[in-house]
């Protein structure tokens, strides 16, 4: 069983950054393969980066450049550095888990966090 916790989500200008944590419990993280997505209203879940068990990272076409995913083992924590915010990135922002490889489809995802809010003002 592993439990997410996100946090770093608030209000940003657009051009500003953010840098989105997510915490994990268990002491097998290195196994897991991590994902971000996200969710605006009246929007599907959509995938916006991944990272492997290795550090192979993986980024949708709309965040690529912009965003980078990474991970610290030791920490047992994923991140979400973000620049360049649009208004367009406004969303709830939730982690993944998985045990193997990594997908960018959700429903390959066993674990969830709550989500963080991410408002990116125009």
């Amino acid at each position: 069983q592993v439990q997410l916790v996100e946090s770093g989500g608030g209000l940003v200008q657009a051009g500003g950054s953010l840098r989105l944590s997510c915490a994990a419990s268990g002491r097998t993280f290195r196994s897991y393969a991590m994902g971000w997505f996200r969710q605006a209203p009246g929007k599907e879940r959509e995938f916006v980066a991944r990272i492997t068990s290795g550090v192979s990272t993986y980024y949708a076409d709309s965040v690529k450049g912009r965003f980078t995913i990474s991970r610290d083992n030791a920490k047992n924590t994923v991140y979400l550095h973000m620049n360049s915010l649009k208004p367009e990135d406004t969303a709830v922002y939730y982690c993944a888990a998985r045990l193997g490889s990594s997908y960018s489809a959700s429903y390959n995802y066993d674990y969830w966090g709550q989500g963080t809010q991410v408002t990116v003002s125009s």
